[in-house]
């Protein structure tokens, strides 16, 4: 299998249904950290030592995001970023979704941090 974050972002159109469990769990062995809450969406806790690492984090992903054409909540605070990362069209998971919370690892393990 391709490495999550080698592949790309595929828009859904909002036919797809979402990712069951028995789907996504392979999926999810995959990233570092991330959990699925209520079958809906990923979220991740990433913890910096100051504001600065998680601002650069924060606008490393948007670049991502914008050349994926597939957009996280982020929320930026002093220490840490939360990402939430669902499929909104269809409001729950698809294979984009790991995607790109597999790209978000990548541009972690070049920073500082601590997962929580």
């Amino acid at each position: 299998m391709t490495q999550l974050a080698e592949q790309t972002c595929i828009s859904c159109r909002g036919t797809e249904a979402a990712l069951m469990p028995a789907e996504y769990e392979p999926l999810l062995t995959q990233l570092h950290g991330w959990s699925v809450v209520d079958d809906h969406h990923l979220h991740k806790t990433c913890q910096f030592p100051d504001f600065l690492l998680g601002l650069a984090f924060v606008n490393a992903v948007g670049i991502i995001a914008e050349e994926q054409g597939h957009h996280p909540n982020l929320h930026l605070s002093w220490g840490s970023v939360e990402v939430t990362i669902w499929t909104h069209v269809i409001d729950g998971l698809t294979q984009a979704d790991f995607i790109l919370a597999a790209k978000c690892d990548r541009v972690l393990s070049g920073n500082q941090r601590r997962d929580k």
